[in-house]
Formats: C-alpha cells, structure tokens, sequence
C-alpha cells in the first residue's frame, strides 16, 4: 500500500471522527425538554422524583460517567462499601453548598484515584524501560496512588468545607450590622433579609437568598431560619438563626441581637488572630533571624572589613 493510499485512509478516519464530535457536540449543546419544563412543574406530586424529569447535570463528573458509567458507577459502588459514611459526606457537602449527590460525589473519587492511579503507572512505566523488572512493586504502587486519590478528593472536600466557613465568618458581621439597622429603621425580618440578600453577595447571602426563597414559597420564617440552623456547620450561623427565628415567634426586639452577634464574631475573629499569631511566633522569626539579621551585621562589619583591606600593607 502506497503512502498516498494511507494518507487517504487517515486523513478519511480524522474527517469521520471530527464528524462524529462535531454532532455530538450539537446533541449535548442542545437544551433537554426535562430541562425546560421542570422548574415549572417541580410543585406537583412525584415530578421532581421522577427519572425522567431529572435535569441533566452539565458537570465533568456527570460527562465523564455519561462515556464510562457502567465502570464508573461500579467503581463508585466500590468506594461506597468500602468506605461507608454516606451521611458525613452529604452533611460536609451540604455545608460546603455544593449541588451533587453523594454517588457523583464517589465517582469524582473515582476519577481523582484513577488520576493517581495513572500517574504512577506512568511512572512505572519509565522506570520499566529503564530497568526491568519489580512488576509486583508497581501493582501495590497503582493501587497505592488509586487509594491516594480517593483520599486526596475526600480531604478536598473537607478542606472546601473549610474554606466556605471561613468566607461566611467574614461576611457575617457586615450582613448583621446590615440587618440590624435594617430592622432598626422598620423593616420587617422577612422585608430586611430582601434587602440585604438584594445588595449584598457571598456564601452567607446565597444561604440567606434560599431562605428567603422559603419563605416566598409559603414556609414559616421560624421554620426557614431552623432548617438554615440545623444545616450550618457554624454555631455562629446557627445561634444568629435560632435568634431569628425567635424573635420572630416571640416578637423580641432583633435590631439588638444582632448588633451583639457581630460585635461577637469581631472578638472571636480577634482572639482567632492573635492565638494564631502566638502559635506561628517561631515562624514569624525565620524572616528576622535567616534574612533582616545577616543583612544587619553585613551592612555593619563590611565597612570595617573593607577599611583593613585598605590599611595593610
């Protein structure tokens, strides 16, 4: 066969396939009709439940398990039996807003491990060319880099908890000052948290907007700011909606409550930074001793040193 005849056939082969992405690109591009219908019909019995009315999730995840998912979901299935604790990663989920269910959750940890899992076989692989031999070592190594990357996806979840914590403690303060001059100059509870949710945005807004749009869809304002409680991993979040939510039942004065909130996570934000600073107080030093110290003693001996230099013989 000729270099023509193969030039022809791969050139036809790249022309097919482009084809093929290019229309399947469309097909996935398109919007679904569950995807247009549904936030119209979420209120009635059993269409939010149904299969066929779910919303196509867009994510890489969800992607990824549309091309492989019978491996995928297996996989997945796997890590779940073999560690467990569904209900931990749905809380840590929850408070770190994010809008999956825990199986996407388990195949994402797939994937992670299936990264790790790749990067050492492609290190073993040079080493393999390198110098054969120590095929077992290789088979525990992948398996090591796969239970890594399981981890690693775990303890990032963790740390984004982490992370959305710390937003929303520097949000607070300024959100209940809001609300409580809000309120102060009138307003009602549910009348300042749409004002405040309008002209403010962040973690602690997005959580107070799905409050409000509770409230909107005819829950109790008592009932919304509970569920908020009980969700927050905060005890800060917790405490300012439990206040909330009684002052609202009873009828106590707000405008008071959460000025006190405030000023209180200021203090507690105050007394963070400087335990954290008595903690990294070795640390602090590195720069004093290892940089600003050298440079001291040089800029003071140097001119002395340079002045013998010059007066001996």
């Amino acid at each position: 066969m000729t270099m023509l005849l193969w030039g022809v056939m791969l050139g036809g082969l790249a022309g097919a396939g482009l084809v093929l992405v290019v229309a399947r690109a469309r097909v996935i591009g398109r919007p679904q009709l569950a995807t247009r219908v549904l936030p119209y019909v979420r209120d009635l019995p059993q269409v939010g439940r149904t299969p066929a009315l779910r919303v196509a999730s867009t994510s890489p995840t969800s992607a990824a398990a549309g091309v492989f998912g019978p491996v995928l979901r297996s996989l997945a299935d796997g890590v779940e039996r073999v560690l467990g604790g569904s209900a931990s990663v749905r809380r840590r989920m929850q408070r770190a807003a994010i809008d999956k269910s825990v199986h996407d959750f388990r195949v994402e940890q797939v994937l992670w491990g299936l990264t790790g899992f790749a990067l050492v076989a492609a290190y073993g692989v040079l080493k393999t060319l390198t110098s054969p031999g120590g095929e077992v070592t290789l088979v525990v190594l992948c398996a090591i880099g796969f239970a890594l990357g399981v981890i690693a996806r775990d303890n990032h979840l963790s740390g984004q908890v982490k992370a959305r914590e710390r937003r929303i403690l520097a949000e607070f303060p300024t959100i209940a000052e809001m609300l409580a001059l809000a309120v102060a100059a009138g307003e009602s509870p549910v009348a300042a948290l749409d004002r405040v949710v309008g002209r403010s945005g962040g973690e602690l807004s997005a959580d107070l907007a799905r409050v409000l749009a509770a409230v909107r869809t005819g829950q109790p304002v008592s009932t919304a700011f509970d569920d908020l409680a009980a969700t927050s991993g905060l005890s800060l979040v917790s405490r300012f909606a439990q206040g909330i939510a009684v002052a609202v039942e009873r009828g106590t004065p707000l405008a008071e409550v959460l000025h006190a909130q405030a000023a209180d996570v200021r203090e507690a934000g105050r007394r963070e930074l400087i335990e954290v600073a008595a903690r990294k107080e070795i640390l602090m030093m590195v720069p004093v001793v290892f940089l600003v110290l050298p440079i001291t003693i040089l800029f003071a001996f140097w001119p002395g040193v340079v002045g013998l230099d010059l007066t001996t013989p």
